[in-house]
């Protein structure tokens, strides 16, 4: 028999933590993350999000590195589950195969709100009334599985009008901005303070057959915003879909400011149980909460200026 190839790592968990999950394996895994959809049904409910169950793998190399790799795996993960309960990952040996074209046979495409429909880059719509974003699942982050991204999509929905312009804070894989631009937005600058994350979405972005200039991306945050890195410093739409510690971090850093008069900041990634820190951070900074929305265990916020 030919020598193995590749450790694969897999766990299979739900939607809530696959993203999380991914982000682990990808600190030790060069060659991308898959996310497989194990079990997911023919016809969605509007209002459920994706919750599993998911199965997230990596490959490692069978190389002089391998047994130290996976006891990094195994350690990160068991820090990751002293958060939330994961199960045991799966190490398998395998054989140099075509596996990224074996877990593409069972993605299937992801309809969000009333408009929405999220789409691996391989795939051609199946709803022509839907409008598709498309997006290589194997990135650890921004896949759509996750129901906070879900939030984000569907108050985008909601509040992006044609010819508005959107700020995306901390944009990741670029889904959100994508789909504004999408969703008639005049121009969408997005921002991230990881720079590899800026080039994985300008990638999505023209996977998207978003032409240049529709939407901005830049390496930065808040100050780098109000200091001139884009020719404006406030939107009608700012959207920011990160955990709840980081999103009071912003309102810290000013960013309130960036809401134009009469504009809407819609915040996503709140646990539920975060939520009274979020609405008291939010009410010190003299802002009011008018819509909330709920999927899973996770809240969104659409806030104005008081």
């Amino acid at each position: 028999m030919a020598k193995a190839a590749w450790l694969e790592i897999s766990l299979v968990v739900n939607g809530e933590m696959a993203e999380a999950v991914a982000e682990v394996l990808s600190r030790h895994v060069q060659d991308g993350i898959a996310i497989e959809n194990i079990e997911i049904p023919e016809h969605f409910e509007e209002n459920k999000a994706i919750t599993g169950p998911l199965r997230v793998s990596g490959y490692l190399p069978m190389n002089d590195q391998v047994e130290e790799n996976r006891r990094r795996i195994e350690e990160a993960l068991w820090h990751l589950g002293q958060i939330h309960p994961l199960p045991n990952p799966e190490f398998k040996p395998i054989q140099e195969t075509n596996w990224m074209e074996a877990w593409k046979k069972n993605y299937r495409p992801i309809p969000v709100g009333k408009k929405l429909i999220i789409l691996p880059i391989w795939i051609d719509n199946p709803e022509p009334t839907r409008i598709p974003i498309k997006i290589d699942p194997g990135m650890a982050f921004g896949t759509g599985v996750h129901p906070t991204t879900q939030l984000s999509l569907r108050l985008l929905e909601d509040y992006v009008r044609s010819g508005t312009t959107v700020m995306d804070i901390g944009c990741g894989s670029g889904i959100l901005s994508i789909a504004a631009h999408k969703l008639g937005a005049g121009v969408v600058y997005s921002v991230d303070v990881d720079g590899q994350a800026v080039e994985i979405a300008r990638e999505n972005a023209d996977k998207n057959g978003i032409e240049e200039g529709g939407v901005v991306f830049e390496t930065g945050s808040i100050g780098e915003i109000r200091s001139g890195l884009f020719p404006l410093q406030q939107a009608p739409v700012v959207v920011a879909n990160i955990l709840t510690h980081i999103l009071i971090k912003l309102l810290d850093q000013s960013l309130a400011d960036l809401i134009a008069q009469d504009g809407i900041l819609l915040l996503s990634g709140i646990l539920e149980e975060h939520e009274p820190e979020m609405q008291a951070a939010v009410e010190k900074h003299g802002l009011t909460i008018i819509k909330r929305t709920q999927l899973d265990d996770w809240v969104a916020f659409s806030i104005k200026n008081s």
